[in-house]
Order: C-alpha cells, then sequence, then structure tokens
C-alpha cells in the first residue's frame, strides 16, 4: 500500500501475524500522550488488528473485530486517531500536522476492514502523501512545493523548443547587429590615422565614410527586423500563455480556484504574461547581441594594447561582484512587489464585485481607507525598489566613468610616446564605451530576469497543477435513466477533514428527494458531489449502476440541471443566457422553455424582449426575473437528473409562486435533490433525506420521519412555532 512504510524485521516479528494476515498501513506516531516527541514509534493496522509500537515492542493491540468505527481527529497543530473499541473511544496515537492526511486515509481504510470490504483496501489507490512535506500528491504526480523538477526552467525550455524556429532566426540578427556594430570602430580608426593624420585626400574620406554610412544604415535594418521579430515572438508567445492559463483554470478543480484570491488568479493571465512579452521586446531583442559583442569587444581591447585593456578591467570585476552581490535583493524585493500587486488588485476586485453590500452598510469610506492602506503598501514597495536601482545605477556608471578616464590618460601618455596612433587610441576608447555601455545594459539584467522569472513561476505555478483527465478509453457516454446510488461514499474538502462520511442510499428514476438539516452539515456537498465538482475520497456514486467516473463528464452534465440559491447571469443578453445550457438551441426552442418556466411574460414586457441586455451578474433584473431565467436555462436541456438548492429562497410571495408552479414543470418525471431550509417547500418530495453529523441521520416520508421524533421532528415544529 502507498501508505505503508518499510518497516524493519524487529518490528514485524514483534507483530506476529496470523496465517492469511497482513499488513495495510504503517505510519510513524511522533507524539506521545503528553505531548511530547518520539521517534521510532508506528502505528500498524493489518487485516486483523490495529497495533501500536513504541519504539521498543507492542503496547497496545485494538482487534478489528471490536471495534465499530474510527476516525481522525484533527486538531491544532496535529490530531488524534481515535478508534470506538467494544463501545468505548479511545485515543490510539497523537500525531503532529505533517501527518494529518495519511492518517485520515488510516481511519477510512480502518472503517472499510471493520465493515468487512477488504477488496477495497486492497484496490483503492490512495493519495500518495510527500515524504518531505506531507502534502497529497494524485496519481503518479511529485510534489508541487517540493519538487525541484521543471519550474520556472522547466516552462522556459518548452517555450524554446516549441519556438525553436523564431528563437534561432532573431539569433542570427543579433549576430548581424553585432557584427556591423563591432566594424565602425575599425572604419574610424582607418579614417583618422589614413586621412585625418596621414593625408588621404577626400576621395579616400569619402570612401570611409561611404563605408561607415552603409554600416549605420545596417545597424538600423537590422536592428528593426530583430525588434519587429521579438515583438512578435512575445505576443505570440504572451497569447499562447494566456490561452494555456485560461485553458487551466477551466480544468482545475472548483477547489483550487476557491483557494486563490481572484486579483492573483487574474494577475497571472494579464500582468505576468505581458512581462514575458516586454521583456522579448525591450530584453531579450538585444540580449545575445550584448553577449557577442562585449566577448569580441573584450578580445579586439585585448589585441589593440593589453596594458591599456587591463587597465580597464579592472573596473569591471567591482562591478560584477556588486551585481552578483545584490541578486538575492533583488529577487526578494521584486517577489514583494508582486504579492502586494496581487493584495491590490484582488482588494479592487473585490470592492466591485460587492459594490452593493459596501453602498448598503455606508461602507464607502473604510473601503477607500482600506485600499488606500494597501495602495500605500504597493506604492512603497515600489518606490523602495525604485529608489534601490535609483542609487545602484548611478554608482554603476560611476565606476565605469572612472574606467574611461583611466583609458584616456594612460592611452593619451602612450600617443605622446607614439607606442599608439591616435585612431588606435580613438578606436580603443569606443570600445571601452560599448564595453561599459553594455555593461551597464548587464547591471539592469537581475532586475530584468527577476521580474521575468518571477512571472514564469507564477504562470508555471498554475500550469504545473495537476488536472485528473479523463481516460477516454475509461469514460464512456451514457444516456441516464436517473437511479442514483450513494455507496459508502466519504468526502471531505480537506483529505484530514471529512464533511460527508459513509454515505449509503439509493434513489430511483424520478424520486424527488428533499435535503435537510441545520447549516455547515454537508447539504451542499452532497449536491457538489452530484454535479461532480469535487470526486469522492472514499466509496462510489454510481448513476444506475455504472460508477459516476466511468461517465464522461461531458456526457453527464449535459443530462443535468442545476437551479441555485445565487443566480449568475452573464453580462449579455436574456436570448445568450437561456441558450448558455444549450448553444445550438433554437428560437422557438428558447421560448418554450421560458414559457415553462413562467418566464416569457415578464420577458416581452421588456423593451427589447429576449435582446434585452443584462448587467454583469444579472443586476438589471429582480431576483425572481434572474431564477425563472435560471429555470429556463435548465429546462432547455430537458435533464435527467435536476438539483435543487434553495431555488425559492428570498423571494417574495409571487415570485416564489411562480417559481413553484414552474418547478413543477421542471421536475415532472425527473429524479430530483433539493435543497431547503423552509420545509414547506419540500411536501411534495417523496423522501426526505437529513444531515446530520456527517452522515445520514434520518430518511422516510414526512410523515414518516414525523413518528420518529428526531431531528426532523424538532426541525419542523422548530419552523411552526416560529
Amino acid at each position: 500500500m502507498i501508505l505503508k512504510y518499510d518497516l524493519s524485521n524487529k518490528i514485524t516479528d514483534k507483530i506476529r501475524l496470523d496465517g492469511d494476515e497482513r499488513i495495510y498501513y504503517a505510519v510513524p506516531a511522533d507524539i506521545d500522550r503528553q505531548g511530547n516527541h518520539l521517534e521510532g514509534a508506528y502505528i500498524i493496522v493489518t487485516t486483523k488488528k490495529i497495533c501500536l509500537y513504541d519504539g521498543n515492542d507492542i503496547s497496545e493491540t485494538y482487534e478489528i473485530k471490536d471495534c465499530s468505527s474510527a476516525k481522525a481527529d484533527a486538531k491544532v497543530g496535529g490530531g488524534l486517531l481515535v478508534v470506538n473499541h467494544k463501545g468505548i473511544d479511545k485515543i490510539v496515537v497523537h500525531y503532529s500536522a505533517k501527518h494529518l492526511a495519511r492518517y485520515a486515509y488510516i481511519a477510512r481504510g480502518i472503517n472499510i476492514l471493520i465493515s468487512g470490504r477488504f477488496e477495497e483496501v486492497e484496490s483503492k489507490e490512495y493519495e500518495k502523501v510527500c515524504p518531505v512535506c506531507g502534502r497529497a500528491i494524485r496519481g503518479t504526480g511529485v510534489c508541487a512545493k517540493c519538487s525541484k523538477e521543471g519550474g520556472s526552467t522547466g516552462l522556459f525550455k518548452t517555450l524554446l523548443m516549441k519556438y525553436a524556429k523564431d528563437f534561432i532566426g532573431i539569433f542570427i540578427l543579433m549576430v548581424l547587429a553585432a557584427v556591423t556594430t563591432l566594424l565602425n570602430p575599425e572604419i574610424q580608426k582607418h579614417l583618422i590615422n589614413d586621412v585625418l593624420k596621414g593625408g588621404g585626400g577626400m576621395r579616400k574620406a569619402l570612401v570611409f565614410l561611404a563605408f561607415m554610412f552603409a554600416l549605420s544604415v545596417g545597424i538600423v535594418v537590422v536592428n528593426i527586423l530583430k525588434s519587429n521579430a521579438s515583438t512578435r515572438l512575445g505576443a505570440r508567445i504572451s497569447a499562447d500563455l494566456r490561452m494555456q492559463l485560461f485553458k487551466k483554470y477551466q480544468e482545475l478543480p472548483i477547489s483550487f480556484i476557491n483557494d486563490r484570491r481572484p486579483g492573483e488568479l487574474l494577475n497571472r493571465i494579464t500582468s505576468d504574461t505581458l512581462y514575458i512579452r516586454e521583456f522579448m521586446e525591450d530584453v531579450f531583442c538585444n540580449l545575445f547581441a550584448v553577449l557577442f559583442i562585449f566577448i569580441w569587444d573584450v578580445l579586439f581591447m585585448l589585441l589593440i594594447n593589453v596594458k591599456l585593456a587591463l587597465l580597464t578591467f579592472v573596473m569591471v570585476p567591482v562591478v560584477v561582484v556588486m551585481i552578483l552581490g545584490f541578486r538575492k535583493t533583488v529577487y526578494r524585493i521584486f517577489h514583494m512587489q508582486f504579492r502586494k500587486n496581487d493584495e491590490v488588485s484582488s482588494s479592487l476586485q473585490d470592492v466591485i464585485s460587492g459594490m452593493r453590500v459596501v453602498k448598503t452598510y455606508g461602507k464607502e469610506n473604510d473601503e477607500s481607507d482600506r485600499f488606500k492602506r494597501l495602495s500605500s503598501e504597493y506604492a512603497v514597495t515600489n518606490r523602495k525598489n525604485e529608489t534601490f536601482w535609483g542609487i545602484f545605477q548611478p554608482i554603476i556608471s560611476f565606476l565605469m566613468g572612472m574606467g574611461v578616464v583611466i583609458v584616456v590618460y594612460f592611452g593619451g601618455l602612450d600617443v605622446f610616446n607614439e607606442s599608439m596612433s591616435a585612431g588606435e587610441l580613438y578606436q580603443f576608447i569606443t570600445y571601452t564605451l560599448l564595453l561599459f555601455q553594455y555593461i551597464e545594459w548587464l547591471s539592469r539584467l537581475p532586475k530584468e530576469l527577476t521580474q521575468l522569472i518571477s512571472s514564469i513561476e507564477r504562470i508555471d505555478d498554475i500550469l504545473r497543477q495537476r488536472v485528473e483527465h479523463e481516460d477516454e478509453n475509461l469514460v464512456h457516454d451514457m444516456e441516464i435513466k436517473g437511479e442514483i446510488t450513494f455507496d459508502h461514499a466519504t468526502f471531505g474538502y480537506k483529505s484530514y477533514q471529512p464533511v460527508l462520511e459513509d454515505i449509503n442510499v439509493t434513489v430511483k428514476p424520478g424520486e424527488m428527494i428533499g435535503i435537510v438539516g441545520a447549516s455547515g452539515t454537508g447539504k451542499s456537498t452532497l449536491i457538489n458531489l452530484l454535479m461532480r465538482l469535487y470526486e469522492v475520497d472514499d466509496g462510489r456514486i454510481l448513476i444506475d449502476g455504472t460508477d459516476l467516473k466511468e461517465i464522461s463528464r461531458k456526457s453527464y452534465r449535459s443530462q443535468l440541471g442545476v437551479v441555485l440559491q445565487e443566480t449568475f447571469l452573464f453580462s449579455g443578453t436574456i436570448l445568450d443566457n437561456i441558450r448558455f445550457s444549450k448553444p445550438d438551441a433554437t428560437y422557438e426552442e428558447i421560448v418554450r422553455a421560458a414559457k415553462m418556466a413562467n418566464a416569457h411574460e415578464f420577458i416581452c414586457n421588456l423593451r427589447d424582449g429576449y435582446n434585452t441586455y443584462v448587467g454583469e451578474r444579472g443586476s438589471s433584473l429582480s431576483g425572481g426575473e434572474r431564477q425563472r431565467i435560471a429555470i429556463a436555462r435548465a429546462i432547455l436541456t430537458n435533464p435527467r437528473l435536476l438539483i435543487l438548492d434553495e431555488a425559492t429562497s428570498s423571494l417574495d410571495t409571487e415570485s416564489e409562486f411562480m417559481i413553484q408552479k414552474a418547478l413543477e414543470r421542471l421536475t415532472e418525471g425527473k429524479t430530483t435533490f433539493a435543497i431547503a431550509h423552509r420545509l414547506s417547500t419540500l411536501q411534495k418530495a417523496d423522501r426526505l433525506m437529513v444531515i446530520d453529523g456527517h452522515r445520514i441521520a434520518e430518511i422516510g416520508t414526512h410523515e414518516e420521519l414525523l413518528a420518529m421524533k428526531g431531528i426532523y421532528y424538532k426541525l419542523y415544529n422548530a419552523q411552526i412555532t416560529a
């Protein structure tokens, strides 16, 4: 098993396995009952028993047959494995936070063993757990946090391979730009020595000037071609990454999207891809040309005058040491700048999205102050970064200026001593200026590269998230009849904190199930599993006897209708919003669906009818109107399975009546799961399911549940007397 550690013979000999008994799980127990750290202790689960090895011997043993349940109880900084042994809850072991996921799986495995479903333990492929940080990793993947594979380097290599021809073309143009730049000083030397000092005459001067003009034109043409090629490549890479990110966002599980701030996700697509494009346009187009010129510049200086070259190079190590010395500082300050930018973007998006709430509570000034604080923090961080470069760059320029002074002084002495011609001195000074110009350019490179690497890392953080794609050979399309079975289904948004445990129920085709219970008991989680927004951690959900995982998501969701409490309408026309569930629907089909949803009349009374534009989230419509459009959207696909989540809550009496009539038409003959806090709205449900304590506490008809005088009875009476 994946959660089984390599145990020494010393430990396995003490367990004394009987016959076909074998070890299923073995995980370190790293905290004792007094809260002290333990070394060498293990919790070991076999086919028949649970053993605690304290580092020297088996200190406790619990027979599986004497246990009725097990749970991993998460606490602050760690957790407890609790087993109900002979009717008494016993704490078997304490463990630290890094083992939370491991023990959650062990608790589930013990419950499966208790129920006698041994084959599930053997066939179940639990999530792997990173041995370094303890995070769960799915499939054959590696831990994104601890692995050094891939990352920004991996993404950069991928881009290099994908656009190899474009990179090669730009590289050739860079070499041409470097060659033309390096030839100019050579011609200028001959112009001074052979014409100005040697008396070569106007004809010879015009020849050299013509060469210089041709080279200047060549440099301009090559740089234009190089810049255009880099700009086109940068735009293509940026557009490609934006599409990859957008596609990835849609493939990622809803849990990942919920865990990230909207502004942060938005910046990945906008700001980070934009910077990559700007880097290609402003930096990459000159990068190899600068390096090529730098290398040949040094060689030419050594060939012209070794002494002067060595004197010039005295300043180079000083500049290089300064650049390398501040490399980590540069990396840190720009990461801070990106993070502050994310906070500002997220705050802005939150306020704009929740402007109605802000205005309702009169919190405009408070939100302005909050945004001002975040903006000020971002401005301070940005100012510190620019101040750093405002000081760093002039120091570099000063050091290089001193290098030019050295060349002029000692080179002038050589000219006076006639050991060097005036043309050679001019040529050397030009090469020196080029050298320091490109050293200064290279001194800005850590800043540019840090921003580039930060952007690539942030993009790669999204692109490397593992998505469990469906294997077309293992899934198939299926026409749903409507029988839904939860078979020992267990799920938790955090793997070590189950929200639903061991759910077992079968719903017949066409049956309407009302789901009731207190807030936070897992009602919405149940329908999230039905909508396949999440996959069960253990057990199965069967559709007409077929595991839901074996049905393609596209086929399943095309037969699924959903009407939620928070109705979401896209910016666009009413026609577009209804047609969203079935893009190829005809106008007649849309009108028919709207009539069934009791929406046709109010739509026709609008100025533009079905072509009426609704604002973001349908803000121009009332709650009841938005809800009826959502129902029409669900009716359009004629779903076999229907999910209603508080579809009539927070509506006036007239709107509720209209929507109830529409829902009656919608649910007729369809398997329906309906959540409602107002129990009166579930009177027509065939059965009611009460969720409590992460499990199905009660199930039956309205009359049957009242007769039980349990949880439902209390809820019903509480609402009647309220």
